[in-house]
């Protein structure tokens, strides 16, 4: 694994509008509760270790008009069109939080998290060598920001515990037959682990960690 001081944690889509308490896609929500804490555990400790914390997150323009509706997914959330400045719905949710440090781009059009966007070019320009992807969904925003990473010469870590897909089969399925082509798949812990050394990890059996 990359050293932390060149990793970047990018946190998929990871909103209250998406995830949280207003959420569009209500089913993918449900799937969601439980994976927030640990996410948000790994949002924690990727900061304690140096690694750079983004989030990625949607809120459209022109009430709406920066995306268009051509995709069945754009068409079945146009709600979202009222995420203005004020809209709590593209706020990052409670669980998960954004730091003073932490770097969020917001985007404003199309699915990709990453297309026709500056994240990547701002991640080379901070000698980011490593990008550990977490959040949502395994279904179509986390893989195109995997490829895209991997495309772009980044090695690409998925966190498989910190990241959800619907339904939960299809999750294990994109993660076991899609995401491992172009990803290291390893868990919140192993992630952990590589960011700290065994002498701290053994010091530290006490602190709470999510299950």
């Amino acid at each position: 694994m990359t050293r932390p001081d060149r990793t970047a944690l990018l946190m998929v889509e990871c909103q209250r509008g998406v995830v949280g308490d207003l959420s569009v896609l209500p089913d993918l929500a449900a799937l969601a509760q439980p994976v927030l804490e640990r996410i948000g555990y790994l949002a924690t400790e990727a900061r304690r270790a140096g690694v750079t914390v983004v989030h990625l997150t949607y809120r459209p323009l022109a009430g709406g008009r920066s995306t268009n509706q051509r995709s069945p997914l754009t068409r079945s959330t146009s709600t979202t069109a009222g995420w203005g400045p004020d809209n709590p719905g593209a706020d990052v949710v409670p669980q998960i939080a954004v730091d003073p440090g932490d770097l969020l781009f917001e985007r404003h059009q199309g699915i990709s998290p990453v297309h026709r966007t500056e994240v990547l070019a701002v991640l080379r320009n901070l000698g980011v060598e490593e990008v550990v992807v977490a959040g949502v969904s395994t279904n179509l925003a986390v893989p195109l920001v995997a490829v895209a990473a991997s495309d772009e010469d980044f090695a690409v870590t998925v966190a498989r515990d910190a990241s959800v897909g619907v339904p939960a089969s299809h999750h294990d399925s994109m993660l076991s037959y899609s995401l491992a082509f172009v990803a290291r798949l390893a868990t919140v812990d192993d992630i952990v682990a590589g960011w700290r050394g065994d002498d701290e990890l053994a010091a530290d059996q006490g602190r709470t960690r999510p299950a």
